[in-house]
């Protein structure tokens, strides 16, 4: 398992997103996720990261969460074991509404990225983004 308390993420070309990446792989971190929370920071994510790839598992709600999010599923071709991957294909991404009950990827999917709505500008489907430990 990973030490670091936060990740970047780059794209292919080289550019690193203005994100620090949050991995969230226990229990309690995927179950409150960004419930009850008030707002996210222009600059904050959540990874989550399930035992295997899955369109139930990596489907998600939002109840109890009181802004919009922008959602990432992602894939990974490596045998990871308990670490995380060096990259991550996006396979699916959607805007996420408040209250709404659920939303799922279209294609099965073992990680997903939560962060704020402007994600998705930044971030096309079929895209191999890489996982940089934070300085």
């Amino acid at each position: 398992m990973s030490t670091a308390r936060f990740l970047r993420l780059r794209t292919g070309a080289g550019t690193v997103l203005p994100l620090r990446v949050r991995r969230c792989d226990t229990f309690l971190c995927r179950l409150r996720g960004l419930m009850f929370r008030r707002k996210l920071a222009s600059d904050e994510a959540l990874l989550f990261v399930e035992s295997r790839e899955s369109r139930v598992t990596t489907a998600i709600h939002m109840c109890f969460v009181f802004f919009p999010i922008g959602v990432l599923w992602l894939v990974t071709a490596e045998a990871t074991g308990h670490d995380l991957p060096r990259s991550l294909t996006v396979v699916d991404k959607v805007l996420a509404q408040p209250f709404r009950p659920y939303y799922a990827p279209q294609t099965p999917a073992q990680y997903y990225l939560e962060g704020p709505p402007v994600l998705l500008e930044w971030v096309e489907v079929g895209e191999r983004l890489f996982l940089d430990t934070e300085p």
